[in-house]
């Protein structure tokens, strides 16, 4: 198969390979090339994806420089070698050795005796994807299990993986480790990253089960000034801010505020950098006491704002302006009535001890601050630097609620070709509506008439960015959000075009969509190909 160039954003491009080798030969070539334009790239067993900068060099300049380039060789053996003590007591080893048709004992030789590649992170923070020469190629369970301990050694298909914490499952497990896959003490937590080479060598005693082996520890509040008590947190009260970008070489996705332009207002209204952490809130019964004078504005979903002084006064606020507010004075949000969520932020800033550079919550990898409860302080960043508050920051012409239709661009890709003519204009002519299962990893839409493929096949885990369009067996679509994971294993049809993100972060249950493809599905063609010319 030759290589092709897929679509996925204005920003974002997947290409596809023939084979693991050429994915990982792409991946070797373009870490030595360290393109400007080149922001991020998430390889996966087929494809390698690439985050990057249209401005410094477009997509169609990249297929060109890559169409050239040869693949028939890597450098993946220079990479640094980690070696790993484990003990092989998995509970699969036995049923391993009886799929294969050879003993327990060749199953270790083989296993010991093969040096892995790091090919490629996802699935959760510090879990890489091995692959090696063993012949130990065999299939998942026909079930996943509830829960495999931190330290577990796996395989599945042609890799083997390391379990960075505990977690469900389908691998056949075959060993033990002690040793961390993700610890936050570390500079770089993940242990094993592309490109690093492992090798497994056999101990003798057996391992305990791990505790949850990397997981972030808890601490103590960030040094501040008490100015926020929160009597009652809502649904979900989230730190959020810009996320993590840059990342994905150790399986952590971006995460961070789920519409951006409400957090930079939030912060600007305040005089804070627009970047700072803010919280994000569902509004409905969301009561928070002031505990210090401090300045304040909320952003983002429209909902009633009640403020409740110390004298029991009580006064209708109005969110997008700074609001000063004096110690024993009580907030109180109702439900949103336009759009989902709304950004809360602290002139100053909220004082938030960050994790992997970021103060953001990630759901789904369990990475970043906890989630606010009942009681919790939020503390003022003290000797913080600030500016003149904002008095110019405007409210979106409206947001969408329950029950009406919101139109959404979209960038059809990457796989597109993955499902029937009649599908692909089914997408677009019906309304999806969004269901009460959606969060903040995606929307789950639903539709009359679920979409159909053409391609029946498996398709390998690649790489997903935020707002791409997946499609499950069952035809009704998942919208990613912020909280995506970094790779997927259902085809994506499209992706919301960049300027539609914040909107689709405020769309709550209850909302239609259409979709609006604005760049039609076309695989870039190089100028020219490998057989043109050759790079040394």
């Amino acid at each position: 198969m030759a290589i092709r160039f897929l679509p996925v954003n204005h920003d974002a491009l997947l290409i596809e390979l023939a084979s693991l080798e050429e994915t990982l030969a792409l991946l070797d070539k373009l870490q030595h090339a360290s393109l400007p334009a080149v922001d991020e790239m998430v390889p996966a067993a087929r494809t390698l994806l690439l985050r990057f900068q249209p401005q410094k060099m477009s997509a169609q300049c990249l297929a060109d420089l890559i169409g050239g380039w040869q693949l028939n060789g890597r450098q993946h053996a220079t990479g640094k070698l980690i070696e790993i003590p484990v003990c092989y007591d998995g509970e699969d080893l036995p049923q391993v050795a009886g799929m294969l048709g050879i003993t327990v004992a060749e199953v270790i030789r083989r296993h010991s005796e093969t040096e892995f590649s790091v090919a490629f992170t996802g699935f959760a923070p510090g879990f890489a994807y091995l692959c090696g020469d063993s012949g130990l190629t065999v299939a998942r369970r026909p079930a996943p299990r509830p829960r495999i301990p931190a330290g577990s050694v796996g395989l599945a298909g042609e890799f083997t993986g390391i379990y960075p914490k505990a977690s469900p499952g389908g691998w056949q497990l075959i060993a033990t480790t002690r040793m961390a896959m993700w610890d936050l003490s570390r500079a770089t937590p993940a242990l094993l990253q592309p490109g690093m080479r492992v090798r497994f060598h056999q101990k003798s005693t057996r391992h305990t089960v791990l505790p949850a082996v990397g997981a972030e520890k808890p601490q103590k509040p960030a040094p501040g000034d008490a100015t926020l008590e929160i009597v009652a947190p809502g649904i979900q009260m989230l730190f959020q801010d810009e996320g993590r970008a840059g990342k994905a070489g150790q399986g952590v996705s971006t995460s961070g505020a789920l519409d951006r332009g409400a957090l930079h207002s939030a912060n600007r209204l305040v005089g804070n950098p627009a970047s700072a952490v803010c919280l994000e809130l569902l509004p409905a019964g969301v009561v928070i006491e002031v505990l210090a004078d401090c300045v304040i504005a909320l952003t983002g979903a429209s909902c009633a704002i009640s403020l409740t002084t110390a004298s029991n006064t009580q006064h209708q606020l109005s969110g997008w302006q700074p609001l000063a507010l004096l110690a024993g004075d009580r907030l109180q949000l109702g439900a949103a009535q336009q759009g989902a969520r709304c950004y809360l932020s602290l002139r100053g800033g909220f004082a938030v001890i960050p994790v992997l550079d970021s103060g953001s919550t990630d759901t789904l990898a369990q990475l970043g601050p906890a989630a606010l409860c009942q009681g919790t302080i939020l503390r003022r960043q003290r000797a913080a630097a600030v500016c003149a508050v904002a008095i110019n920051e405007m409210a979106p012409d409206r947001l969408p609620c329950a029950g009406e239709t919101i139109t959404l661009d979209v960038v059809m890709g990457p796989r597109t070709d993955w499902f029937t003519p009649q599908a692909v204009a089914l997408f677009a002519r019906q309304r999806w509506r969004v269901t009460p299962l959606s969060n903040r990893t995606g929307l789950r839409l639903e539709g009359d008439s679920a979409l159909s493929r053409s391609q029946p096949g498996e398709l390998p885990s690649e790489g997903i960015r935020p707002g791409a369009i997946q499609v499950p067996a069952n035809g009704q679509p998942v919208l990613f959000l912020a909280d995506h994971p970094l790779t997927g294993g259902y085809p994506v049809i499209a992706s919301v075009a960049d300027w539609h993100l914040d909107l689709a972060g405020q769309l709550s249950a209850g909302v239609w969509l259409r979709f609006n493809p604005v760049l039609p599905f076309n695989p870039l063609r190089p100028a020219r190909s490998a057989g043109d010319e050759r790079m040394e």
